[in-house]
């Protein structure tokens, strides 16, 4: 059975049990051994097979088409980016294309980040390891990183960095998110010897990173906000904006932008001097 295959079937279980049976029109009652629908009843809704689901569950390496996938997809109530994620599993063609993003080259993105400071942006790859950060990201998150860090990896220093739980008051939906996203990406790098070291490393380091891993959630790309709680500035609130590099799919840019005018008047109290730094 291959990485991929037996992903697929995690994928599907974990789905399978979020969803309610009386959501779908099925007695709520009953004893029921494990959460969310039965086998055999998300076969019938989606008019599938049992056996037929049931192998693909067990990671068989069995034929799957479209039609087939979007009638356990609808079933099971998925978002788009769950749907294209199933998909990626299952070896198929995309139910619809891929998003367009903003088309620019490796060395266009590094001079963007610089040049759009004062707003904090970074560069990284889909595992979070930054790649390159303008002065005022650095300056804004220089508390983060207290704790010597395997590498330079967001969503490292924001589950392993007690300030960073400390600093970052919508920690309990960031941390889902990002760990969703990089879910996201993972299906596309099953079996890459550095993605599964990275992972497990972190799944070891971090409980809660083990915990919200398992839960086969994913998350698609979207502006979100980010409260911060910094030493000198107090209380600022950012919107998070991700921009994709088509040319370099394995690049993302993040950039910040005050979300309010309040924030935007105190961002120069979040700014190190050059011996600070």
């Amino acid at each position: 059975m291959s990485n991929r295959r037996a992903e697929l079937g995690e994928f599907l279980k974990a789905r399978r049990a979020q969803v309610a049976p009386g959501a779908v029109g099925l007695p709520a009652g009953g004893r029921r051994r494990t959460p969310g629908l039965r086998r055999e009843e998300l076969a019938q809704l989606a008019g599938v097979g049992v056996t037929w689901y049931t192998w693909l569950e067990q990671g068989r390496p069995i034929n799957v088409s479209g039609q087939v996938l979007d009638a356990v997809a609808t079933t099971l109530g998925l978002s788009d980016v769950e749907r294209e994620h199933l998909y990626r599993l299952a070896e198929a063609t995309p139910a619809r294309p891929p998003r367009a993003g903003v088309y620019a080259n490796e060395l266009v993105m590094a001079e963007i980040v610089t040049a759009l400071d004062p707003l904090p942006a970074v560069i990284t790859n889909r595992r979070f390891d930054i790649l390159q950060t303008n002065a005022a990201f650095a300056d804004l998150f220089h508390d983060w990183h207290t704790l010597p860090c395997v590498h330079k990896n967001l969503l490292w220093c924001i589950v392993t960095e007690p300030l960073a739980r400390q600093q970052l008051l919508n920690y309990d939906t960031e941390v889902p998110y990002l760990v969703g996203r990089l879910r996201s990406a993972y299906g596309e790098h099953l079996g890459d010897a550095v993605w599964e070291t990275d992972i497990d490393r972190l799944r070891a380091v971090s409980p809660e990173f083990d915990e919200l891993w398992s839960r086969h959630e994913v998350a698609e790309c979207a502006p979100r906000p980010r409260h911060v709680l910094h030493p000198a500035a107090g209380e600022l609130h950012f919107t998070v904006t991700e921009l994709a590099v088509p040319a370099h799919p394995d690049l993302v840019m993040f950039v910040e932008t005050p979300s309010d005018e309040l924030t935007r008047e105190r961002l120069p109290l979040t700014r190190l001097t050059p011996a600070a730094r």
